[in-house]
């Protein structure tokens, strides 16, 4: 490697030209970063005291050998960003001079044939800079002044866009910009093939400009080491058509996060989001994936990017499985797509029929949508559905998900209906995190045309107003203000409209008869409300029954009979030769009796489904499995944490790592206590490891 500082404007003056590898990413800059270097580059042009301005390196090996009548071309490793950008700001000043030049070395002409093209080349040779795919038809049409591709690049026809309108508005004030390119350093990092490598060099040399997604390292760390031919071929095989068809705004946005859904998918952990790279590179080098070899990998990632793009983004052919993923998406529900990935998979290849594929999906829905209702808490929602998989008996697809839903534990659990239609009958709906998406099911449910809820308002039939006009106030009686808080925003209230404006505080006898009124509405949310006399707290309660009867269909749970049922239940361990507290004479005994009495209260407060089970060396507290462990001795209590000693918030350090050494209980984390003030501190260790098996450690 040889580093040298430079001038960037000399540097692009004495390189031939720049190739960006078809493994690299896409031109990504957004604004924010444009804006940066333009008030960088304005700062630096208008001060004498700053003589020049970092930006950052520019890595790059040769792609092939010099000859003294013909330069190799420079392969990009790390500065395809911050060149594209300057480049398009080049242009853009050009077109703005125009015949001037306003500073030495700053004309139109002179821009264009030191920085931006090779006047006397022809075909690709002529342009300096040559980007991948997209981007180097939009890049070459600008610098060309021709017309843009039909799918033009968004980020280079944007930006190019930015800065010849930040131009524009200098006013022909264009000294401080040409001063301040000028002054623009960078270090110039030539790679030698023979000894350096381009892959680590590349992990570690991303300190500038916009962070590098997982998506990005994970793509060059498959292509980069392969030989030309094979990395061209995978690449325009399998990897671009995923480009395409996530397209370049999703792709920016959620190719890291399908990435890691497939690889929960495939090892059964969920990767933390920031290092699904290297969760990736550990995969990658697993027996299976190295015989299988690289080309197969590639193959099965563009499969699952198919799949995921069906669901995740529309893509998918179907009309009744679009309509399914339409509400799954609407609903926000991005932890199933691990176990939808292995279904659509199987759908794929015929092992899942399309309609029980539907209803699966409408299972995993009402599952989320029940418990958002029922304010469970949603820390155990990524774990339910990555381990989902290991259950399914796919001789019985359908059935074995339905009993996994219907024998979760409490804290998990698939919300039955009677604790369904008591909380969705009280519950406050209008401040639902996606309240369109609960009115357009109810409304569409059972229905061949469906309606456009956004077309449409969300009516309080009871106003809002908290000074209810003398209407409103006889209607309701004496205690008409306790009944518009309590009902106003339930679900017995809240209908559609297209004529919020014209409602307004109407009485409910005018918004009943008037044009466009309830008598006339077509919506199935306001049947029937065209046959009541009076709105008051018995017709909302009477109307919130009905709406609620209808969601236990439209949110529907599964249903199993207790013969199936009972095949797919844990079976219970039988009671002889179990231990009791009996086999622990401390733990009833002494000094340490009542300490780990309150400590156990305290943990099975956790949750219901917190157990405790005394076994010869131990008392063990489980959710699933064991969280912590606790070992009863004459002045201590001696507590096994079930989890990584990494991962241990410990504030006050008296925490053990016991990991490599010969101990009872589960866990690397160790600690003891021997009084009731330490139990709180004590406590919120041990609720660590609990919520790390809930699965409220996996989000990171």
């Amino acid at each position: 490697m040889k580093a040298t500082e430079a001038k960037l404007l000399n540097f692009l003056q004495k390189s031939s030209q720049f190739v960006i590898p078809i493994y690299q990413r896409t031109y990504s800059w957004t604004e924010k970063q444009c804006r940066q270097l333009w008030d960088d580059i304005l700062r630096a042009g208008s001060s004498d005291k700053i003589a020049v301005h970092f930006i950052g390196s520019i890595v790059y090996v040769e792609q092939g050998l010099s000859q003294v009548s013909h330069q190799a071309p420079l392969l990009v490793i790390d500065g395809q960003q911050r060149l594209t950008t300057v480049s398009l700001l080049i242009e853009a000043l050009a077109r703005a001079l125009g015949e001037s030049e306003p500073e030495d070395g700053f004309s139109a002409t002179k821009l264009r044939h030191y920085y931006l093209s090779n006047p006397l080349e022809s075909g690709d040779r002529y342009f300096k800079l040559l980007l991948s795919q997209t981007d180097k038809a939009s890049l070459q049409a600008i610098i060309r002044s021709g017309e843009q591709p039909e799918v033009p690049s968004l980020r280079v026809t944007q930006n190019f866009d930015l800065f010849t309108e930040l131009l524009n508005g200098r006013k022909g004030d264009l000294v401080p910009v040409c001063r301040g390119l000028a002054k623009l350093v960078v270090v110039d990092i030539a790679l030698s093939r023979d000894q350096d490598n381009p892959q680590l060099i590349f992990e570690s040399m991303n300190s500038t400009g916009k962070e590098l997604s997982q998506a990005d390292l994970i793509r060059n760390y498959i292509l980069m080491g392969l030989e030309p031919k094979l990395q061209t071929r995978l690449y325009e095989d399998y990897w671009r058509p995923m480009e395409l068809e996530f397209g370049q705004e999703a792709y920016g946005t959620q190719f890291d996060s399908f990435m890691r859904h497939y690889l929960t998918v495939r090892t059964g952990d969920i990767p933390r989001e920031r290092e699904v790279y290297e969760a990736f590179k550990d995969y990658s080098r697993t027996k299976p994936v190295q015989e299988a070899g690289i080309e197969a990998l590639v193959k099965e990632i563009r499969t699952y990017a198919r799949y995921y793009c069906a669901m995740a983004l529309g893509r998918e052919p179907d009309s009744a499985l679009s309509r399914v993923f339409q509400d799954l998406r609407e609903l926000k529900v991005d932890v199933s797509y691990p176990f939808l990935l292995e279904l659509y998979c199987d759908y794929a290849t015929g092992t899942l029929s399309a309609p029980e594929f539907a209803e699966a999906v409408r299972l995993a829905e009402a599952y989320v949508f029940r418990r958002a209702i029922c304010s469970i808490p949603t820390n155990s929602l990524n774990k339910t559905f990555a381990t989902f998989g290991k259950v399914l008996k796919k001789d019985r697809y359908l059935e074995s998900i339905k009993a996994h839903f219907l024998t979760l534990p409490s804290y998990r659990r698939f919300p039955a209906d009677d604790e369904f239609r008591r909380e969705l009958y009280t519950r406050d709906v209008y401040n639902f995190r996606s309240r369109s998406y609960w009115l357009r099911r109810l409304e569409n449910y059972g229905r061949k045309e469906r309606v456009l809820v956004d077309e449409y308002t969300i009516e309080h039939i009871l106003p809002q107003n908290p000074d209810l006009p003398l209407a409103w106030q006889q209607a309701l009686g004496p205690e008409w203000q306790r009944i518009q808080k309590q009902w106003l925003h339930t679900i017995g209230n809240l209908t559609l409209t297209g004529y919020n404006s014209e409602y307004s505080d109407r009485s409910f006898s005018e918004k009943r008869d008037m044009k466009g009124g309830f008598k006339q509405s077509p919506l199935h949310l306001n049947a029937g409300l065209g046959e009541l006399d009076v709105w008051n707290e018995s017709s909302i309660q009477k109307r919130a029954e009905g709406i609620a009867d209808r969601a236990l269909e439209v949110w529907a749970a599964p249903k199993l009979d207790e013969a199936n049922l009972a095949q797919y239940r844990p079976q219970k361990t039988s009671s002889p030769g179990m231990y009791t507290i009996e086999d622990h004479p401390h733990a009833h005994t002494g000094e340490m009796s009542g300490i780990l009495t309150e400590f156990s209260k305290q943990v099975l407060a956790l949750d219901p489904c917190v157990s405790e089970e005394f076994k010869k060396l131990y008392i063990a507290y489980k959710a699933e499995t064991n969280f912590v462990d606790v070992i009863p001795q004459a002045k201590r209590l001696r507590l096994v944490l079930n989890m990584a000693f990494a991962d241990i918030n410990d504030p006050r350090g008296i925490c053990r790592d016991v990991s490599g050494m010969r101990r009872w209980g589960n866990g690397d984390v160790e600690v003891s206590f021997s009084t009731q003030e330490e139990l709180p501190y004590i406590l919120s260790l041990v609720r660590q490891s609990y919520e790390r098996q809930m699965g409220n450690g996996d989000a990171a």
